[in-house]
């Protein structure tokens, strides 16, 4: 089995996981946007890398990064909100490409998003094509099409839905808003446990050259959801209008290899 592991983007997920993928006898580098960064990794056992992506130019020792594993988890989020119009995430993932296939890497995951599917596109699985209405999802599902094409590297496609964890979840911020709407609407979400536990078992498992929805088999409406979550944090309650006769999208996974894990998930 490959111990060697990459990942690039060790932030809110890719720090978790790196650590817990170290607890399990692997040997993880890690890269970091932040030189401050660099001694926290370190002192997780984490093997550190100063390495800064644009869609121009890549800063900081990426091949070497990049030669000292076999395996790379890619977990960096396009970021284009307030970014300005000409940032291009599918740039920055052209020019990481590019030295991945100059590199040894064997095996590559790509952590993209359930954002690729439209919010009106109904019961979607991995079979379901995608209809990307935001920048975001478009831009990362012409990235998925990049890494897919690349069939040396065995490329894995993780999707994740919504990301919560101990300190992190919607409602901090939908509790500030006076009226939502889409009330009826189904979440689409996953816990950060979750997230490491698949990650880790494709790793272990060699899932390679596939596709994967990750999120949370319950999908309770938002405005039970919401709510109730609201009242257990000691937030303001927030108030949602329904709307009939709407189409919403509900993210589930076809693949046997997901469904074996759902019985061990953190509850939402």
């Amino acid at each position: 089995m490959n111990k060697n592991i990459g990942i690039m983007g060790c932030g809110w997920l890719g720090l978790a996981l790196a650590k817990s993928l170290i607890q399990d006898g692997y040997f993880v580098h890690g890269t970091t946007t932040s030189e401050e960064k660099l001694t926290v990794l370190e002192k997780e056992g984490i093997h550190p890398f100063h390495i800064t992506l644009s869609d121009t130019a890549i800063q900081g020792p990426i091949t070497d990064f990049l030669n000292s594993c076999e395996t790379l988890v890619v977990n960096v989020p396009p970021k284009l909100r307030g970014s300005g119009p000409n940032v291009s995430y599918v740039g920055k993932m052209r020019l990481l490409l590019n030295h991945i296939k100059e590199s040894t890497l064997k095996q590559v995951v790509l952590v993209s998003s359930t954002s690729v599917y439209a919010d009106t596109q109904g019961n979607v699985t991995e079979e379901t094509i995608p209809k990307p209405t935001s920048e975001s999802g478009r831009q990362l599902i012409e990235s998925e099409q990049l890494f897919k094409h690349q069939t040396t590297i065995n490329p894995t496609i993780v999707r994740f839905g919504g990301l919560i964890g101990p300190d992190r979840n919607p409602v901090t911020m939908l509790s500030r808003k006076e009226f939502l709407s889409d009330g009826t609407a189904p979440v689409n979400l996953i816990h950060k446990n979750d997230c490491i536990r698949i990650l880790t078992a494709i790793i272990k498992e060699d899932q390679w050259g596939e596709t994967f929805n990750a999120v949370h088999p319950n999908h309770p409406e938002k405005q039970h959801y919401y709510p109730e979550k609201a009242k257990s944090k000691g937030l303001k309650l927030p108030y949602y209008e329904t709307s009939e006769n709407k189409t919403y999208k509900t993210i589930t996974s076809c693949k046997p290899f997901l469904a074996k894990l759902y019985a061990d998930f953190t509850p939402l």
